[in-house]
């Protein structure tokens, strides 16, 4: 169970991971070990997953964010499988998820060019395993975007 406390730790923590612990233990009012056992506590029970760092995409050369929607050409257990195990190991994949509704799959992809994803179109995600369709709209500009639980 999460309180009070937990959620202080974890709220300062999504605003900056880079917190050691002793600053966020003072950040929320605890000292070191105290601090350092609820960190400890909070990991071991999968509420942080991991701690990031946000990268600007665009000034890395990356500058188009496309969203793929797959639909598979065979819907049994081994084929959502491969191609959720294909997927997860696609560096330019950054989000996948299954979908209800008529596609199967949503992927957040990023390239360099329109170039570059229709190469990675062609040689990659077509390649995925069991795509029978894949329709592609490219973002045209970016809003938010944010991993910050609203907690």
């Amino acid at each position: 169970m999460v309180d009070p406390t937990d959620l202080k730790l974890l709220r300062a923590l999504q605003s900056d991971p880079t917190l050691s612990v002793a600053e966020l233990g003072e950040k929320i009012g605890l000292s070191h070990t105290p601090c350092w056992r609820r960190l400890k506590k909070l990991e071991a029970e999968g509420l942080i997953l991991e701690r990031n760092v946000v990268l600007d995409a665009d000034l890395l050369g990356l500058h188009i964010t496309v969203f793929c929607f797959i639909r598979l050409s065979r819907h049994d257990k081994a084929s959502m499988e491969a191609f959720e195990t294909s997927a997860r190991a696609h560096p330019n994949l950054l989000q996948c998820y299954t979908m209800s509704g008529e596609q199967d799959y949503m992927l957040r992809v990023v390239a360099s060019s329109v170039k570059a994803y229709e190469h990675l179109m062609k040689n990659d995600l077509l390649s995925l395993p069991s795509v029978g369709q894949m329709n592609s709209s490219f973002a045209m500009s970016e809003i938010k975007n944010t991993t910050v639980l609203p907690i």
